[in-house]
This record gives C-alpha cells, structure tokens and sequence, in this order.
C-alpha cells in the first residue's frame, strides 16, 4: 500500500533499487545530494545535478522538465553515504515562474523499478521560494527509510546548497543553472500537459512492458500517456484560440480546443491472443485526424526514448555488477591461485552477457513494434507533416488554414538507426530557426567542405521557408531576406523566381538597416496594439500576416544596431508573428563574445547535415537530426512554390 506522506514523516523502503519521479506544473531542475551522518555534503563530487548527473548509485536528469525519473541504488552508493537528498529548482529561464508559489505543487513519489508507488509528498504550501529539498532517503541501523521534507529556500538554489555544506554553493547553483540553460537551448520543448481523458489510446502491446528487473534504469520502461508528449518543438493543440481575439493580429491557433479531445474511433480488430494488434495510423486522443497524427508521432517519439533509455540503463547496469563481482573475487587472495580467478572472471562475465541479452530482446522487440507502427503512420501524414518524398506533395493544393506543427527534420538514435522520427514544429512558431552552416563536432560535418556546408546552409533554409509558405493560406505568410553580400543568389532562386518573396533579398549594410528597421516597427506596433486593445488603430500599411526574416552569413553586414534589432526580433517577434530563420556560423561572430549568448540559445538550432546534438524532453538522449531533402531530380519544392505563387495572384485555389 503507497504511504502518503507529509512533512517530517517517513517510512521504510522495502527495497533499495528506486526509482523517484517528480511531476511538477513547470519544468524544473532536479538533483540530489549525498550526505554524512549529519547530511553534510562533502564537496561538489557528492552532488548529482543537470551538469553531472551521475554519481554511484544515483543518477538524475540532465536538464529542467516538468517531469522527472531518478534512478537510485541504495546498495551502490559509497560507504560514508547515510543521506540521500532530492532537490528541486527553477531553473533561472526568461520569463519562467521565477518561484514555487507561482506553479503547481510538486509531487514527487518513490516507486519501485515495476512502477507501483512506496511513498508519495505533495509539496504544498510553498510561496517565494525557488528552491526546495523535497525529500531525503537516510539510512538508519542499517535500514533505509524516506523522509518527506518541503524545505523551501528563497534564496534558491545557492541557498539550498550551502545549508547542506557545499563550500562555493553560488558558483555551484550558478554552473547548473548554465548547464540547465544550454540543455534547454539544445532539447525538443515538450507540449503542455494533457488530461487524463486526453492520453494517447493504444491498440498495441505497450512498448517497453517491464522485463525482469536487471537496472536501476532512469526510465526502465516508457509508460504509455505519451499523447502529452513527443517529437516537435511544441504540442499538441487543446482549445479554441488560445488568448483574446485581436482582429488581425491574433496569432494564436485558430483551431486549439481548450477541452479533452475524443478517443480515436476503433480502426483496427481485436488482436489474437499473444499476438498484438496491428498498429494503425491515427492511433491516438485528438479533435481531426491530423491531431490523431500529431499525437501519435509524439508518443512514438516517447516510445523510443524510453525504451532506449531503459536498454542503455541495463547494460551500464550489468556493466557495473560485473565489475562489482569481478573486485570482491579478485580481493580474495585465494582466487589468485590456480584457476579460480578465471572461473571468477568468466562467471561474472557470463551473467553480463545474460542481463545485456534479455534488455537487447527487449529494446529489439520494442523496436519492431515502432518500426510496424511508423510504416503505416508515414504514408498517412499531411503534407505538413511529410518528408518531401510523400507522394502527397503531388496532390497540393494551397490550404485554407493553417496546420498544428511542420515537419522541419528527421530524428534517430544509434540503437536504431533506421527508424525515423519525424520532428515537428508547432505553429505558429515560438521560437526562430538557426541553421547552422560551421564545422560541427559530426562526422558528416567533418568530412564535408566548408564552402559546402554553407551552401547546404542556405539550401536547407530554403527549403523551410517553402515548406511554410506552402503550409500557410495564400497571402498568410511574408518572407524578406537579407543576404549582405549577395552570395546565395542560387540558393534563393527558388523564392525569388516564383515571385514570393516580399521583396528582392536585401544586400549590403543599408539593405540590413532597412529591413531590421521594418520589422522592428511592425513588432512595436502590434505591441502597443495588443496592450492598449486597439488592433483597429494599426496603420493600413502594415501588413498583418505571419513575416518570416531569413538572414544569411550573420554577423557579415551587421553593425551594433543591427545586432540589437536582430536579438530584439529574436526574442519579441514570435508573439507578434515575426520570425527569424538564420543561416550562421558561431564562429564568424566569435568577436560580440557572450553577447550573443543569449540568441544562439533563443534559436532552435539544426544543421545541414547529419548531427547529434538535439536532446529529447524526457532522458536527454543525444538525437541524430537530419535535414529534410527533396529526391535527387525532383522539381516538387518548385511547383509547390509555383501553386503559391498562382493562388496570391489570382487569389483562387486551383
């Protein structure tokens, strides 16, 4: 039975391989301390958080989520350990809630590996803190026991730190909060929660179903509401526009629904007995059947990075107890002698393999059935959501509204390379796009010619910037570009010959002035607007579609000013239906320093080639992101343009 717990109350843990999980309104930092017998800490290598996240027999999540799993081996923690304390924090975001008063309560609870709760907290009655140590695992005549304790700091994290000891705990709680900043610039922002009555549906056996017990896995098996999460930079919709209407300049989507969506109709027969059903497209909760999509593109996305998770969490996990076995044989002088050492070695090892077999038919099995599932999931996507090779870019036809997400890339793991998650992005967006055309750490980057991967750059650029004009109703969506220099005339071709761009690419630094200078007016004044609740007083030459800047070889033609209204569009734009769309090379702007900072981290970042260095919003795996490509001779990317192009002449659909 689960003891729920209030503060100063506890209760003995009937086993010491745990997993503690954190749901709280907000994304935050989680983390843990390892104490003495007078819980304090003895320096920074004592402490689990974003930037380290492992310790023996502990490990924790690598950036700020409004959800968390620890893992936790009481048995593998260092002797000296008697305390193990959970901490959690706001992680110092613009325009986050900066204290606990502000969000929903946390509510943190300690499960066994199969999932079934030992004790639950609910951390209530937190007001102006930002940091608080939610509960303590301490060891007590040789016994574990968990201990509900709500203490809340004020002086947030730093705070926190230094009432358990740590020498230097503002430097610390300073280096997490940057660890947490970068993992989130780097992560695939979840959607927002969902109802109960809004989880995703299965027909098919659950992916992941428990194996034997062989890991304290972070996530050892993905559980199945995964309609509340998945593969976009956004989520899924859940009400009727969402914010005041604003006549014109409402940019919030016209189609979010603010109840629970309805279960998906039964699509597919009962399956067998011991066999499981066929996987369907459109296997989740939504209001259409392109939310059903969404949704279950989501929850595969989820699939994948748990079931992921808990394979890798196996075998470190047999990695570790061989290594065990292997150092109390080998301590043993008696082992040393004849072959009893050998038998030592090939037993441990042995039982190695065996745990890493059982979690590879596991992930092989879950594998299958997500590889079942996207075959049919694929062809039945929108052309929104579809790669350039579906054939349902031949049939397009312009749009009369606007769809949920865009589909800007491919994501995969090493484990399973061939299976593809499609990654999308809500719309509208909320947040701009950095392609980057440097030297990344990637094998295809390395072996790629510089010149190349900047033209690559720019042609990928390209390709989104069609991709959201096709998605958007004629006359939705403006695109301007500056290219300083002039040097992706051929790669701009496409938009400028089919005539929908606002106006010629702009060039050199006057071109950059003017441009900057139009959009931050038109930002400023929708503004004002929305503030003072006078949509009708906008001039009659502002245009009041979507506008989307492609800015090309960033820093190249821009001087101080330009910078500040760059940053400025970054970070004010997207509210207002502004976006920006940059094709840069960190180290070209290596000059401004920390300055840019702040917008390499506002910018969703991809790359033109193969790269891994997009995390999922649940574990933190290192995701491969690759581009989408039009098939070699294929002219789609044109006469989609071209059917654009006809629709704002003639203002007709074909």
């Amino acid at each position: 039975m689960t003891a729920e717990l209030v503060r100063g109350q506890n209760h003995t843990l009937p086993q010491t391989r745990l997993e503690i999980r954190v749901s709280a309104g907000a994304p935050v930092v989680a983390g843990a301390t390892l104490g003495d017998e007078q819980g304090t800490v003895h320096g920074i290598e004592w402490i689990a958080h974003p930037g380290s996240p492992q310790l023996p027999g502990l490990e924790v999540s690598k950036q700020a989520a409004a959800e968390h799993r620890l893992a936790v081996d009481l048995d593998a923690v260092p002797a000296a350990v008697h305390r193990v304390t959970v901490l959690l924090a706001l992680p110092m975001e613009a325009g986050g809630p900066v204290t606990f008063g502000a969000v929903a309560a946390p509510f943190v609870a300690v499960t066994g590996l199969d999932g079934a709760e030992i004790a639950t907290f609910t951390l209530t009655g937190l007001d102006a803190e930002s940091a608080v140590a939610a509960l303590e695992l301490y060891r007590r005549q040789g016994a574990w026991k968990v201990r509900a304790v709500g203490q809340g700091y004020a002086g947030g994290l730093a705070a926190m730190l230094a009432d358990q000891g740590v020498t230097g705990a503002a430097e610390l709680a300073r280096s997490i909060q940057e660890a947490v900043a970068r993992g989130m610039a780097r992560s695939v922002a979840p959607p927002p929660p969902r109802t109960p009555e809004g989880d995703r549906v299965r027909h098919t056996a659950a992916i992941g179903d428990p194996a034997p017990p062989v890991t304290p896995s972070a996530d050892p098996a993905p559980s199945r509401p995964a309609a509340a999460t998945g593969p976009t930079a956004g989520g899924p919709t859940t009400g009727p526009s969402a914010g005041p209407a604003m006549g014109p300049i409402n940019y919030a989507h016209p189609r979010r629904q603010a109840t629970a969506p309805p279960p998906p109709p039964p699509t597919a027969p009962p399956a067998e007995p011991g066999r499981p059903a066929q996987p369907v497209a459109g296997d989740a909760t939504g209001w259409s059947m392109e939310e059903r999509l969404y949704n279950q593109v989501w929850g595969m996305f989820e699939d994948l990075a748990r079931t992921t998770a808990a394979y890798r969490s196996a075998v470190d996990f047999a990695e570790s107890r061989m290594e065990q076995e292997l150092d109390r044989a080998l301590s043993d002088p008696r082992n040393r002698i004849g072959g009893a050492g050998d038998r030592a070695r090939e037993e441990a090892r042995a039982k190695r393999d065996q745990l890493t077999d059982r979690a590879r038919e596991a992930l092989d099995r879950d594998l299958a059935q997500l590889a079942a599932e996207s075959a049919v999931v694929e062809p039945a996507l929108p052309a929104a959501f579809a790669g350039w090779d579906n054939p349902v870019w031949h049939a397009y036809r312009v749009p009369m509204e606007i769809p949920m997400a865009l589909r800007i890339g491919d994501l995969h793991l090493p484990e399973s390379p061939d299976l593809r998650i499609p990654l999308l992005v809500r719309l509208p967006l909320e947040r701009g796009i950095w392609v980057d055309s440097g030297r990344t750490a990637s094998e295809a980057a390395a072996l790629t010619d510089p010149d190349r991967l900047r033209r690559l750059a720019m042609d990928n650029a390209v390709a989104h910037a069609a991709r959201l004009l096709a998605v958007y109703p004629a006359g939705e969506f403006s695109v301007h570009v500056i290219d300083p220099a002039g040097s992706a005339a051929a790669a701009l071709a496409p938009l400028a010959n089919s005539g929908v761009l606002a106006g010629p690419p702009a060039a050199g630094t006057q071109g950059v002035a003017s441009v900057l200078a139009r959009l931050t007016r038109r930002v400023d004044l929708v503004q004002m607007a929305i503030r003072a609740g006078a949509a009708d007083s906008l001039p009659p030459d502002l245009d009041t579609a979507e506008q989307l800047l492609i800015v090309n070889d960033f820093p190249h033609g821009f001087d101080d000013r330009a910078v500040t209204q760059l940053r400025y569009l970054a970070d004010e734009g997207p509210s207002v239906g502004v976006h920006l769309l940059m094709v840069a090379d960190r180290e070209d702007a290596s000059a401004y320093g920390p300055v840019l900072d702040p917008l390499w981290r506002s910018l969703l970042r991809i790359t033109p080639v193969a790269d891994d260095h997009l995390a999922d919003p649940w574990v933190g795996h290192a995701w491969t992101y690759e581009p989408l490509r039009t098939p070699p001779g294929s002219r789609v990317l044109e006469q989609v343009l071209a059917q654009v192009a006809a629709v704002r002449r003639t203002g007709r659909r074909p």
